[in-house]
């Protein structure tokens, strides 16, 4: 394990005078994930799904935790590289916030991160955690890593007195195997050290776009599933598979994504198709590869559409998909409850509805086009390649991609300094946020301290009898024992009146 000499250690603080007063932002990021991996190609072999397809929709692998570790250990690991990698001084850390959708206890969150992260600190003859410090947990789906974000960038701006806030977005997503979400699996988590000065990205909360609407049955893990036979059956271990429908989530995705960029576009006080070409990057939620281009396309089919002035492009497409334009546009007016008509239908499988069906079809035609084409090759290049290999991280998903992106565009020797990115999260049931973000001009140091690809390069490829024990819960001879990590040591088993630790989880670190 690398060591930090106290006696050499740098200890960052907030207050720089010399800098420029700007927007609070993000000054550093790290990674983790888990060493299992799942190729893709392999597991199109096991189960005789199409590669092609799989690899052009879903990406390339995913990870899956190892048997001694949970979202927790994971969060932990990734903070405390992030503490290492930029030479934070713990003591000047005023909340951490965790966002995860995997949580294992209803009361404790945050604080087991700290738990793990402080004995580790004390360890290696280095200051805890602020004994001041905020340990919120944040959930809602994939976006309760943005909304971890977003309170501690409030934090930093209002009332950290010159401390910094460390953000970590922690998940593992996990469907049955022989499910439609089977391929979308993935285990990760990404820590992000928030100031009031950023040294990587600023983030325009003054300007971004939020919305939510209550969605019902989508994507949901509601505890009482786990008394359902049927459901407990499935599976040979306690596990966490979400209940869900794949094309109601679609539609409830590219609308509320539609509706946080329109909110968003409101506060900018910029048209669609300026926003479009006005950007230098763009980011969105990633459950899967495609999921965020289908949204791009269906931002990109309204921009067209909502252009002031007659635009060819938008003609042309509109007869090549084989609708109305005038229709088109009347339906891009369109504030649906898709919620509201789903119930209005009885409430069941076919009562999912696309409220956008003629945007959507256009927007499929759209995709193909060279323009569209273009636009993904200017402004969705940046880790996007990279981040095939990660599968889904829910939470951890955006940031990332993201990380991927500001260490790409570093090995590449792009030219980032002030660009305008724009990160547009996503939470199923469901809310999305569109935030403008700004790359401040010294941010190479940073992102030359992110540790992606080196995070990737420690995996071991699983067999499918290693996948199918794993998943199932058992613990297969896997040939990757931990290190440099944080894992679940023991888990307590005392359930007496005058001391209980039943199912509470003891953790330490592996050198």
């Amino acid at each position: 394990m690398t060591r930090i000499d106290r006696g050499t250690l740098v200890l960052n603080t907030a207050n720089d005078t010399a800098a420029q007063q700007r927007n609070p932002g993000v000054s550093g990021m790290s990674l983790y994930v888990p060493q299992p991996r799942v190729p893709l190609k392999d597991w199109c072999e096991w189960t005789g799904n199409s590669w092609d397809k799989v690899q052009a929709v879903v990406g390339r692998s995913f990870r899956r935790p190892a048997p001694y570790e949970d979202a927790y250990t994971m969060a932990a690991t990734a903070v405390l590289r992030l503490i290492r990698h930029y030479n934070i001084d713990p003591r000047n850390i005023g909340q951490l916030a965790l966002g995860t959708e995997s949580s294992k206890d209803n009361s404790a969150g945050a604080v087991i991160v700290r738990g793990m992260v402080d004995r580790e600190l004390e360890r290696m003859g280095l200051p805890r955690l602020s004994r001041q410090m905020e340990v919120p947990e944040f959930k809602h789906a994939c976006l309760g890593g943005v909304y971890a974000l977003k309170s501690a960038l409030r934090y930093v701006a209002f009332d950290a007195h010159g401390k910094q806030a460390i953000v970590v977005c922690s998940d593992i997503a996990e469907y049955e195997r022989g499910s439609s979400g089977e391929q979308t699996q993935g285990a990760g988590a990404v820590a992000m050290l928030v100031e009031a000065n950023p040294k990587l990205f600023e983030v325009d909360l003054a300007h971004s776009g939020s919305a939510s609407d209550y969605r019902g049955p989508d994507f949901r893990k509601p505890f009482a599933r786990h008394f359902d036979q049927e459901y407990g059956q499935r599976s040979k271990r306690a596990h966490d598979f979400p209940v869900f429908s794949g094309k109601y989530s679609t539609f409830a995705y590219l609308d509320e994504t539609g509706q946080a960029v329109d909110a968003m576009l409101e506060r900018l006080g910029v048209s669609d198709l300026d926003f479009i070409n006005g950007a230098d990057g763009l980011f969105f939620h990633r459950p899967y590869h495609m999921m965020p281009l289908q949204a791009l396309a269906f931002i990109y089919a309204r921009a067209l559409a909502r252009a002031p002035q007659p635009n060819e492009e938008f003609q042309a497409l509109c007869a090549q998909a084989g609708v109305s334009p005038e229709a088109v546009v009347e339906e891009c007016r369109n504030k649906p409850d898709l919620y509201g008509e789903f119930v209005r239908l009885g409430g069941h499988a076919d009562a999912a509805q696309d409220a956008h069906p003629l945007t959507t079809k256009l927007s499929g035609v759209a995709r193909k086009s060279p323009a569209f084409q273009e636009l993904l090759a200017t402004r969705v290049k940046f880790g996007t390649d990279w981040a095939m290999e990660l599968g889904n991280l829910y939470t951890a998903a955006l940031p990332a991609w993201i990380a991927a992106g500001f260490e790409q565009a570093l090995e590449q020797g792009a030219e980032l300094s002030n660009a305008k990115f724009y990160a547009i999260g996503y939470g199923s049931g469901d809310a999305s946020e569109a935030i403008p973000l700004k790359v401040v001009p010294q941010w190479r140091e940073a992102a030359g301290k992110i540790g992606f690809r080196k995070a990737l390069a420690a995996a071991t490829d699983l067999a499918q009898h290693e996948y199918e024990a794993l998943h199932d819960g058992k613990h297969p001879d896997l040939d990757c024992p931990p290190r440099d990590q944080f894992i679940i040591a023991r888990t307590g088993t005392t359930y007496e009146a005058a001391f209980q630790d039943l199912g509470v989880d003891y953790y330490d670190f592996v050198i």
